[in-house]
């Protein structure tokens, strides 16, 4: 069995006839074709890639409600058979930057139910409607050609970029001249270190007038001193059949430091990032400003896709939802971790086990007590004094 049929095989059929694809108000048609400009063989592109889906894959997700408790017991253990939380964000992020759409189908046990959730990669997507109440579709293609159909309310659709389409964001094809930049970029530094390590040298020969005896000359010169049989010691002697002998010096263009730094800015700008982040040394502000603008969206993205494919909208308004959280607190520096540590423990905000968490130390036990410092008190309450009581 492969994955195709570990993943669909119990899939419930679709209903009734077929009525075709479906038309968006936009009138654009709702299909999905992955791009065939492949952005992530860049190594820069995907260094900010990575660094997004590296910290997207930290976020913590949990079930909240008494709906379904044995998919939240399932969901509890990991997203499907296949991967833990942790794969399942970073491939789902990964796909996500890439194609700027991200596929979220439920997976099925022997029973017909979802047990799970898998980050689905299709060739294509396409929107199809079924029966005589028309309902709507996800049929999905994928690269060895098989298909299959699922409830599009059954499954979770995340974008980036979305405008023509009413489902699909947009392709990555804005950053085609950029990557094209960067080709041409690294093309230009290979050919400079193959210059540099090359010798080119021009001379004209005396009482040689035919073309085939330049050309044995040439081949004789050049197999006597840069073959690797060659015993000349690095040292080049001409005969004084040579006249005029220089070297060739070339010098192929590579970018200036200003030109290359504007070309990553690029690619950080489309993506959101920056050099601390790819360096792993954004902390405290600097990963705050990150978190809010790429890891918080997703989390947001994600909680409400998954909770609106998994739960009908009774179930939601009665509170049961997908919950996905981070502490941001543990990327702060260690002056900051031990401010926030004193201000929210002696206050009762934060107990003892989440301060530790903060330090990414083990819970202990009676540490989920809140303390308070004892020169704190209710200024509606009245204080007893050794001197007496005051208000």
């Amino acid at each position: 069995m492969g994955l195709f049929e570990k993943l669909f095989g119990n899939r419930p059929q679709p209903k009734g006839e077929e009525k075709g694809a479906v038309r968006m108000l936009t009138g654009y048609d709702p299909s999905f074709h992955r791009f065939g400009g492949n952005i992530y063989e860049s190594e820069l592109v995907r260094a900010a890639i990575g660094a997004i889906a590296t910290h997207i894959s930290k976020l913590a997700v949990t079930v909240q409600g008494s709906a379904k408790p044995k998919l939240q017991q399932k969901l509890g253990h990991g997203p499907n058979q296949l991967m833990s939380w942790s794969q399942f964000l970073y491939r789902l992020a990964t796909v996500l930057y890439i194609h700027n759409t991200a596929f979220i189908v439920p997976v099925f046990d022997d029973f017909g139910e979802i047990s799970g959730v898998y980050p689905a990669l299709p060739e294509r997507c396409e929107v199809v409607a079924f029966g005589d109440d028309e309902r709507y579709y996800l049929r999905y293609r994928f690269g060895q050609g098989e298909t299959a159909a699922i409830e599009l309310d059954a499954c979770g659709i995340m974008t980036r970029f979305q405008y023509r389409s009413d489902l699909f964001g947009e392709s990555n094809r804005a950053l085609l001249p950029t990557m094209d930049l960067i080709s041409i970029q690294n093309q230009g530094i290979q050919e400079g270190v193959k210059s540099a390590a090359t010798y080119r040298f021009m001379a004209r020969l005396r009482n040689f007038s035919k073309a085939e005896d330049l050309a044995k000359e040439r081949q004789r010169f050049t197999e006597d001193n840069f073959s690797k049989d060659a015993k000349g010691g690095g040292l080049l002697l001409f005969p004084s059949i040579y006249e005029d002998v220089k070297q060739i010096e070339t010098k192929p263009w590579v970018g200036d430091a200003d030109t290359m730094k504007a070309i990553r800015d690029n690619v950080f700008e489309y993506f959101g990032v920056n050099e601390e982040v790819l360096q792993s040394k954004a902390y405290g502000d600097a990963w705050s400003a990150f978190y809010e603008s790429v890891v918080e969206p997703f989390a947001i993205m994600l909680e409400e896709t998954m909770s609106h494919m998994l739960f009908s909208f009774n179930e939601q308004s009665r509170g049961n939802r997908v919950v996905v959280t981070a502490n941001r607190l543990q990327y702060l520096s260690n002056a900051d971790k031990l401010n926030v540590s004193a201000q929210m423990l002696d206050r009762g905000i934060m107990s003892i086990n989440e301060i530790r968490e903060i330090w990414q130390l083990p819970p202990v036990d009676g540490g989920d007590e809140r303390i308070i410092r004892g020169e704190y008190y209710n200024a509606a309450e009245k204080v007893t004094t050794d001197e007496g009581t005051e208000a």
